[in-house]
């Protein structure tokens, strides 16, 4: 895991150099990630428990899935295959573009292009990058956010807050 080698960007998400996942964070040098949000039938989304092996924010929830480009890599791509890794499924089409988030300390200095697709599992948790997960519903999460918001990863409440917080 970190040994991986990722694009370094500058302030417009344009590539600068590359570098270490172990350097990126140590440095808060700026750097790509996608999260995909994926929505059952009834609304619920699925979110996952990060694995206490993470090296950023172990043991919280998060985004369905997420994680960083490597070096190279479009956005898209990175969606879809993180979506594999992660989750254990294939789609057909790189999901639905929501919005881009610029590099912030919320998000770990990363760029962030969030993505929406409809799934109704199973879905076969990766172990190394997920402990656990399950399905809730819009209101219960805001909820949850409101009353608990260390119980999850910075970027997700952030993207949460932007992107599917009502009122």
């Amino acid at each position: 895991m970190n040994d991986e080698i990722f694009d370094v960007v500058d302030d417009r998400d344009e590539v600068i150099g590359q570098a270490s996942r172990a350097e990126v964070h140590r440095t808060g040098k700026k750097h790509r990630a996608v999260h995909v949000m994926v929505f059952n039938k009834r609304g619920e989304i699925f979110l996952q428990k990060r694995s206490l092996k993470k090296d950023n924010h172990p043991g919280v929830w998060d985004s369905s899935s997420s994680g960083h480009l490597d070096s190279g890599e479009e956005y898209d791509a990175c969606a879809l295959r993180e979506v594999w890794e992660e989750l254990g499924i294939r789609l057909a089409a790189v999901p639905k573009r929501l919005l881009k988030i610029d590099a912030c300390p919320e998000t770990g200095e990363e760029f962030v292009w969030i993505y929406e697709t409809k799934h109704e599992g199973p879905f076969v948790l990766h172990p190394d990058e997920i402990d656990t997960g399950d399905w809730f519903s819009p209101e219960r999460v805001s909820t949850w956010i409101t009353e608990r918001p260390d119980d999850f990863a910075p970027a997700f409440v952030l993207i949460w807050n932007r992107v599917y917080r009502k009122g």
